[in-house]
């Protein structure tokens, strides 16, 4: 879920700050944690040119300085950044909204503490998300750009929903967030949200809506038309990325639900019911395009022997071990599967015949190499791959031609391949 992030710890007291650490280092395992009981301690490890701080959980009162000094420092150095404190009240709320801090926390117990992690993991786990951001007001358009650029978030700017559009029509880039406002030239947010959603669904791309308009069915009317969610101008920062985090974690869940009904569960591929319904649609283009497309069936090599000597669990290994490969070696226009035990297929399309030859060398080369390092066990396995190659009748007919070249690379001693070919 993460790469290697850094989160930085200051309080106090050791007890809240070795509590704050256990959790987290529970839920990731990937993580850089520093803490600090001190002010100067703290600006140590933010001053530290060698380490680069993701989100700080930061205790508001520390002993030799005035209330606030370290949330002050951390904000200054564009740190995103969660303030616990032992009490809060409105004026003191003033104050922190007013300084763009992430979030505030009353350290009031168990509570408090999962709060706070909570709210740090949403943080990193968000970080890098790309974001469309629209408004036609250049003020507004660089204040809240400002606001998620400090949170660490890839922000893309349009000043219009005509320009907007554009950038989602024509861009590579995969966006899961756009803010846009209602009021605007050329096309206004109502229009962009009803183009957006001919395309985008509501769980692969959130639609946040803005305005200064106070009528009260302006909200319901954005919402009914395609937006996730709705803010009435002026709101706080916290408010923004309160409601931005919410959107977010809804699409992780959606992509969670979809995960489970389309992968399997032991190797994070694609299961066999998702690959057929997927093949079909790619296969049925490439008929139309008069296209060529490789189907490669991959298995591990004398299977039976590694689940008889080692035992399944280390069999379970080896599988797993079989989608890690093809993954480092297949791009993500690849559709990969398993197909049951340790049987894999792969479907490719854009790609010709002397291509698909290195490639599928290259990765049986790689099986053939890689060594498999379980407690005092070096595991090392073949694969055999059957290929066809081109475009016949049906999707069927390709996945049983390499399917037969399988059975081919097995009679012929494994560690092969084995290719069909019918290149128009």
């Amino acid at each position: 879920m993460y790469s290697k992030k850094t989160i930085l710890i200051v309080d106090d007291d050791s007890l809240i700050i070795s509590i704050l650490k256990d959790k987290i280092e529970r839920k990731i395992k990937n993580i850089n944690i520093l803490t600090a009981l001190s002010y100067k301690e703290a600006i140590k490890h933010i001053l530290d040119k060698t380490q680069n701080i993701d989100v700080a959980i930061l205790d508001l009162n520390l002993p030799e300085v005035e209330s606030g000094a370290v949330v002050d420092y951390a904000m200054k150095k564009n740190i995103p950044t969660i303030v616990l404190t032992a009490t809060i009240n409105e004026s003191l709320k003033k104050i922190l909204i007013k300084n763009n801090i992430i979030d505030y926390i009353l350290k009031n117990g168990k509570r408090g503490i999962d709060h706070a992690v909570d709210c740090a993991l949403r943080i990193l786990k968000h970080q890098g998300t790309n974001i469309l951001l629209v408004d036609d007001a250049i003020v507004d358009l660089t204040l809240i750009s400002d606001v998620l650029k400090k949170m660490k978030f890839n922000v893309i700017t349009a000043k219009n929903g005509l320009e907007a559009y554009g950038i989602l029509q024509n861009s590579d880039v995969k966006f899961s967030l756009v803010i846009t406002d209602y009021n605007m030239p050329k096309m206004d947010g109502m229009t962009l949200i009803l183009k957006i959603r001919e395309d985008f669904d509501k769980d692969e791309l959130a639609i946040i809506a803005l305005s200064g308009y106070e009528d009260e069915e302006l909200s319901s009317h954005l919402i009914s038309v395609g937006a996730n969610d709705f803010l009435t101008k002026p709101y706080s920062d916290i408010e923004l990325i309160t409601r931005i985090s919410s959107n977010l974690e809804l699409l992780d869940l959606f992509q969670k639900t979809k995960d489970m009904a389309n992968k399997d569960f032991l190797t994070g591929a694609f299961n066999r019911r998702y690959f057929f319904d997927q093949g079909e649609i790619i296969f049925n283009k490439a008929k139309k395009q008069k296209k060529d497309l490789v189907v490669a069936m991959f298995d591990i090599d004398k299977f039976k022997n590694i689940n008889d000597t080692y035992g399944h669990d280390v069999g379970d290994i080896a599988i797993v071990e079989v989608a890690n490969i093809l993954n480092k070696y297949l791009d993500e226009s690849a559709l990969m599967a398993r197909f049951g035990g340790e049987e894999f297929c792969v479907l490719l399309d854009d790609i010709t015949l002397d291509e698909a030859k290195i490639l599928f060398e290259n990765i049986r080369k790689a099986f053939e190499k890689n060594i498999i390092d379980i407690n005092d066990l070096k595991i090392q396995f073949t694969t055999s791959i059957g290929i066809c190659y081109g475009v016949f009748d049906t999707l069927d007919i390709m996945i049983k031609k390499a399917d037969d070249g399988l059975y081919t690379c097995k009679n012929n001693g494994r560690n092969q391949i084995a290719m069909y070919t019918e290149s128009r």
